[in-house]
């Protein structure tokens, strides 16, 4: 029987309205009935998470797990933080002006907020719902950092998908330091090396006791792609990217607006009931 649910939120979990959905809510309730730990895994950040947190029933309770910032750090929904791991400054301010010199807008994600630099209305308007933006103070992230802020990630912000592509062959000889992954066809999320979705997967697992045979995750982008492969089973939603599809173990006939997540736990997690 699995006994941990990973799953990412935009595109995945949530419909058009940033919503998670009467007939996904009521198969998680079922799963969480039986004991089973549905833990949301995302690029956000934890206080970004809180919304989803509250509609799924999950927030402020211990014993229930949040995975954010694509593996940067887990928390337990109390707000005990179990792990997290930094991106060093030198990196962040490298990252940061690479993303300058491109020309490109970028969010700079500290441990408890989003900084925004350059987005265009689209990029706001399409976080609408998703992120609660700061304005980068004066100074940037050298100011930022004399101030003690600790970097999770930096996201590069780009709708033309081919763009996107070329700027993560610009940072290859940062490779050896970094985690690239691509989510939502329109942000490069830049974490440090080490980080993914799924080593959280993983690292929650080993924590909770939980075998990798009892494990499943679902997912749409190539940002779940770690995870996919982490878990005993990985699963699409229809609206999946092709390039995770053939590490899928199962794609749903559903998309994130239609119920995709219930669809997999009604197949994969209910029927053993």
């Amino acid at each position: 029987m699995y006994k941990l649910i990973c799953c990412d939120l935009d595109e995945t979990l949530l419909n058009k309205q940033n919503k998670v959905g009467a007939r996904n809510l009521a198969a998680i309730q079922k799963c969480r009935d039986l004991g089973v730990k549905f833990v949301p895994t995302s690029g956000r950040g934890y206080c970004s998470m809180q919304t989803v947190l509250r509609e799924l029933g999950q927030a402020g309770l211990a014993g229930q797990y949040t995975i954010c910032y694509n593996g940067g750090a887990i928390f337990e929904n109390n707000g005990r933080l179990l792990a997290c791991q930094e991106m060093p400054y030198p990196l962040a301010e490298q990252i940061f002006e690479r993303g300058q010199e491109m020309g490109l807008g970028m969010q700079i994600y500290t441990e408890d907020s989003v900084y925004a630099y350059q987005l265009s209305a689209e990029d706001l308007d399409f976080c609408r719902g998703r992120v609660a933006f700061t304005d980068l103070p004066k100074g940037g992230i050298k100011f930022l950092e004399e101030n003690g802020a600790k970097f999770a990630k930096i996201l590069y912000s780009n709708s033309d998908y081919d763009q996107l592509l070329k700027s993560r062959e610009l940072l290859a000889d940062l490779a050896s330091q970094t985690e690239i992954s691509i989510s939502s066809n329109r942000f490069l999320e830049i974490n440090p090396a080490g980080v993914s979705k799924g080593q959280g997967l993983q690292f929650l697992a080993r924590q909770l006791g939980i075998a990798p045979a009892e494990t499943l995750a679902i997912g749409d982008s190539l940002n779940d792609l770690s995870m996919l492969k982490a878990a005993r089973t990985g699963v699409g939603v229809a609206n999946a990217v092709a390039e995770i599809r053939p590490a899928c173990d199962y794609i749903c006939q559903n998309d994130h607006d239609h119920g995709g997540v219930a669809e997999a736990l009604e197949r994969f997690v209910l029927p053993a009931v």
